[in-house]
């Protein structure tokens, strides 16, 4: 049975290019516009992993990952945050708020893959 990643991030054409290297890895994708989007598809589903950008319009990255974390059913869900933002402040309030990984854009999808598989397990 493949594992459900569930990638959250407000660029369409980005979301096509995770998904299309997570499937050909043999994952199974959900997608979501938004943090709040997000919100909605985290309904009981088994969700194994989260990709999530940080900047997203209604409700960024972060703040959906500290959301996250008050979920009892996610709560030990891995989040990789998969963003332009590069800065070491940043990096620290992810990890703080729960963040398993930080990936920069432009990235390998080879390299997000590599991660997605140390993670989810």
């Amino acid at each position: 049975m493949s594992k459900t990643i569930l990638v959250v991030d407000d660029s369409g054409s980005f979301r096509t290019v995770v998904k299309l290297a997570l499937q050909k890895a043999g994952y199974s994708v959900v997608e979501a516009v938004d943090g709040q989007d997000a919100i909605g598809k985290l309904d009981g589903a088994k969700i194994n992993l989260i990709v999530c950008d940080v900047n997203m319009p209604n409700m960024d990255g972060l703040t959906f990952l500290k959301h996250v974390k008050t979920l009892a059913a996610y709560k030990f869900t891995p989040v990789i945050m998969l963003t332009t933002e590069s800065q070491e402040s940043k990096k620290a309030e992810g990890r703080a708020a729960g963040a398993k990984a930080w990936i920069t854009k432009p990235f390998q999808p080879s390299q997000l893959v590599d991660a997605v598989n140390r993670l989810c397990v």
